[in-house]
């Protein structure tokens, strides 16, 4: 095949980023926005030895999965794989998704349970991030990125956010046009607003704002005052200076403008601080269920349970009403902290914290002949280190319950933790993330 060559394609399946799968003469063709079922002419825009890429130009016979998209910017934005197909069709996906992952990438044989959804897939985000700059005409807009690319595709309403959130950045950036607070230019490196970051309480309404700014200025306090007069919600802004030419969006150094210095929600019947840098789940519902099934697999009833990567708290202190012991290890410090005021405002006494990297807190505890029924672990989307892997394995847990945004890294670590003597048993997607390309994985190990 070659470059622009038109080719007929039927799509067979879709990768784990939500492109469509389909086989011509031997090879492997993806294509980004197609649905399983579609019969399709394909213009190649990308050739390998085995496999190529390609772009819809026209669809012959549409898959009985493909709906009406609900969203201006979708193929555009980076954001969403799959708002061109069914509810139902993407769960479908998903779950194939992670079975592909653990067989194929695990070589293991779980049992695979029915994916868990609410069956929503707007408006759940109760956190994003929005890169800042100016549009060819100069205007200064936000948005976010399109696929691969720092390319700002504005967004004036995103269908994953609460409406508040455009409402905020709409009028932020009308702020800082009269304030003449200038957008930062990735290329020149000058400017001053890199991106604007918002999270707000599902339960609470409660919201942190966080300008990220390549220097502080003065005006700053004055979009702080607007923002927080034209909008009751927003209880906390802070100012983030990141002076580096880097890809990382928080600075070194975090600055409270106004309100304070967290904000408050409500999740599993337990209240939380959240600081601006501290991990909770972006959709807070979903995240219940998630952690609701977690503690059925975890069977931590009298048992000392520790609990890695805790962020500030909330899968321990979810269960910490029949645990025995909860340590938690999580490696951002205000984290931490937000973990012990959340037990303590919950009332939780059999609860302690430790800040730090998981593989050597894991070896600290061990060295202190640490013992442990239950180890959870929530890793980011790179997984668990070997380091860590070994030192759960070391504490012999009784259970281990793996909670992934990443099937394809969990499916590895599982591997690793099967050739440890843990046997995975059961593996189920928890939908947080509908429309994206993203899911959750909990899995559950014993030992075999």
């Amino acid at each position: 095949m070659n470059k622009n060559e038109i080719i007929p394609l039927t799509i067979e399946s879709v990768t784990n980023e939500g492109a469509g799968v389909g086989r011509y003469d031997g090879m492997v063709v993806f294509v980004p926005f197609a649905a399983v079922g579609d019969t399709l002419d394909v213009r190649i825009v990308k050739t390998g030895k085995t496999y190529c890429y390609g772009i819809i130009d026209k669809i012959n016979i549409p898959s009985c999965d493909r709906v009406s998209p609900d969203c201006k910017v979708f193929e555009k934005c980076g954001g969403c794989a799959f708002r061109h197909i069914s509810y139902e069709a993407e769960l479908r996906a998903k779950e194939e998704i992670i079975r592909s992952a653990f067989t194929r990438i695990g070589g293991l044989d779980p049992e695979f349970l029915p994916i868990i959804s609410d069956g929503v897939r707007t408006h759940y985000r109760n956190k994003a991030q929005y890169p800042v700059g100016r549009d060819k005409d100069g205007n200064i807009v936000c948005g976010f990125y399109a696929q691969r690319s720092h390319r700002i595709i504005p967004c004036e309403k995103c269908m994953l956010e609460p409406d508040i959130f455009g409402e905020i950045r709409s009028a932020a950036l009308r702020i800082c046009e009269r304030l003449k607070i200038s957008p930062y230019n990735e290329e020149q490196h000058n400017g001053v607003l890199r991106h604007i970051c918002l999270r707000r309480g599902h339960y609470s309404g409660e919201i942190c704002a966080v300008f990220v700014v390549r220097r502080n200025v003065p005006e700053l306090k004055k979009l702080m005052r607007e923002l927080m007069n034209g909008f009751p919600d927003i209880k906390s802004v802070w100012a983030s200076v990141n002076t580096e030419k880097t890809n990382v969006i928080f600075g070194q150094k975090d600055i409270l403008l106004g309100g304070s210095e967290t904000i408050t929600d409500t999740m599993c019947w337990k209240m939380f601080m959240i600081s601006p840098r501290s991990f909770y789940q972006v959709n807070t519902p979903m995240a219940e269920k998630l952690y609701a099934e977690a503690a059925k697999l975890a069977q931590t009833e009298g048992k000392t349970v520790i609990d890695l990567y805790c962020g500030i708290g909330t899968v321990g202190l979810s269960m910490s009403d029949k645990v025995g012991k909860l340590i938690g290890v999580e490696i951002i410090p205000d984290a931490v902290e937000n973990a012990k005021k959340n037990a303590e405002q919950n009332g939780v006494t059999n609860a302690e914290f430790y800040c730090g990297d998981a593989g050597y807190v894991t070896s600290l505890l061990r060295q202190k002949n640490t013992k442990a029924d239950v180890v959870i672990v929530d890793p980011a989307r790179k997984g668990c280190d070997t380091a860590t892997l070994d030192n759960i394995v070391s504490f012999s847990p009784e259970r281990i319950v793996m909670i992934s945004c990443d099937p394809a890294t969990a499916a590895r670590d599982c591997k690793i933790l099967a050739e440890r003597g843990y046997k995975t048993v059961s593996v189920r997607g928890v939908d947080l993330f509908g429309g994206t390309m993203h899911v959750e994985s909990l899995v559950l190990l014993v030992h075999d």
